[in-house]
């Protein structure tokens, strides 16, 4: 058994999955970072993905294009985060139990849809999904071809955005309100910010993330849909950006050292090692709790965080 795993190609193409399995969590991550920094949690990303990856796979299944699906699971993904900041924003309801509800939405309305459209099938419907990129002889590179060079373009994508995220945060006068808002919102009221404009976009903007990371999983890593096939990478998401300290770069580790484990277990399993599978399949879970709780010592959340914001309260 070790002669099977202290292998290069065994730690090759651990650390290739690993890159691979990062991203679905990458996305909503760094997605969230803009909500929770406005002072929004959003525990409704789980359900978000869900009906952004069965809206990419039904877009994709009708059309026959992969650009569509990814459209439509993107679309998707801010109307069903746009619902969620009426409720937190507007109205101003319990950010915990609305997310936590629209998930519960989200479960039966994404299978009902599935159903009314595929039907019930001995086996599940597919579609084509996105094949790597070509990158001529260096796809071939011995090690460093299969870990770098033979990802499809979502996966470089994701770690082309953590940069970007970045800056949009820290240098831009919109990650500045956000900022603002989620630290203290009464004060940037004052400066002719309007804090319920700058907390929408940021949900709509989380939502966007969340939608792309669910349309992923089906149409760019898996090719079909399940009603597991999230996962509980929404929540995952949620839990990295504490563990992140809000900052893009912490995010991509947190989402690499989830990716890490999920790629381990899968290897594991594949090897038959003589372990029970419902451990290892609770590995990466596991090693995210553990990550957060001690990384959740110093996180400095932001001031405003949860509470909602009205101008007539004092």
């Amino acid at each position: 058994m070790a002669s099977s795993i202290f292998t290069l190609s065994f730690f090759v193409s651990l650390i290739a999955s690993t890159i691979r399995l990062a991203t679905p969590i990458l996305i909503p991550a760094l997605g969230q970072i803009y909500t929770q920094r406005a002072g929004i949690l959003n525990l409704g990303v789980e359900g978000t993905m869900l009906m952004g990856s069965i809206a990419a796979f039904s877009t994709a299944a009708a059309t026959g294009s992969l650009w569509l699906g990814i459209l439509a699971g993107i679309l998707a993904g801010i109307l069903f985060s746009l619902i969620f900041a009426w409720l937190t924003i507007t109205v101003r309801a319990n950010q915990v139990i609305s997310g936590i509800g629209l998930n519960i939405l989200a479960s039966g309305l994404a299978a009902f849809i599935y159903r009314v459209i595929f039907g019930i099938r001995a086996l599940p419907a597919q579609v084509e999904s996105f094949k790597p990129i070509n990158f001529g002889s260096l796809s071939q590179m011995p090690v460093l071809g299969p870990i770098l060079f033979q990802h499809n373009w979502l996966v470089y994508f994701a770690f082309l955005i953590v940069p970007l995220s970045w800056f949009i945060m820290e240098k831009t006068t919109y990650g500045l309100k956000i900022k603002a808002v989620g630290e203290n919102p009464r004060a940037a009221d004052s400066k002719g910010i309007s804090v319920a404009k700058i907390r929408y976009s940021a949900v709509l903007l989380g939502g966007a993330y969340a939608g792309l990371g669910g349309a992923f999983m089906t149409i760019a890593y898996l090719n079909q849909f399940t009603e597991s096939v999230i996962g509980g990478r929404g929540y995952i998401a949620v839990s990295v950006v504490i563990f992140a300290r809000f900052l893009p770069s912490r995010a991509a580790l947190g989402a690499l050292i989830f990716g890490f484990f999920t790629a381990l277990q899968l290897r594991m399993q594949a090897l038959g090692v003589s372990i029970p599978s419902q451990l290892l399949l609770a590995l990466p879970y596991a090693a995210t709790i553990v990550a957060l709780i001690f990384a959740s010592k110093n996180a400095a959340m932001p001031s405003a965080y949860t509470v909602p914001y009205s101008r007539m309260e004092r």
